[in-house]
């Protein structure tokens, strides 16, 4: 099986993003609190955009009303609720 890696930073793949926006990120800040991919250089954050696509998301609705949409793929990735919301320090060192 050939792994494409759209991270190489944290070494995220395309499969890895594509699970988790099927998980219901639905924008490369969620895949980012998901994965960390596109936290580090950067890089990596088009090509996420282009995974992800212009499509509809299918729990934006609730990410609108403000509801948890990522529980169980932050529960997988061993983050906690604070580091998803505070996006630019998560997985990283304070300076």
């Amino acid at each position: 099986m050939n792994r494409v890696y759209v991270c190489s930073c944290f070494g995220i793949t395309e499969q890895q993003v594509k699970k988790h926006a099927a998980d219901g990120a639905c924008t490369p800040r969620q895949i980012a609190s998901a994965s960390k991919a596109g936290t580090d250089c950067g890089s990596c954050v088009r090509r996420i955009q282009a995974l992800l696509g212009r499509g509809s998301c299918p729990r934006r609705e609730l990410a609108d009303q403000g509801m948890p949409v990522l529980s169980e793929v932050l529960a997988e990735a061993g983050a906690d609720q604070r580091e998803a919301v505070e996006y630019g320090t998560a997985g990283r060192e304070a300076a």
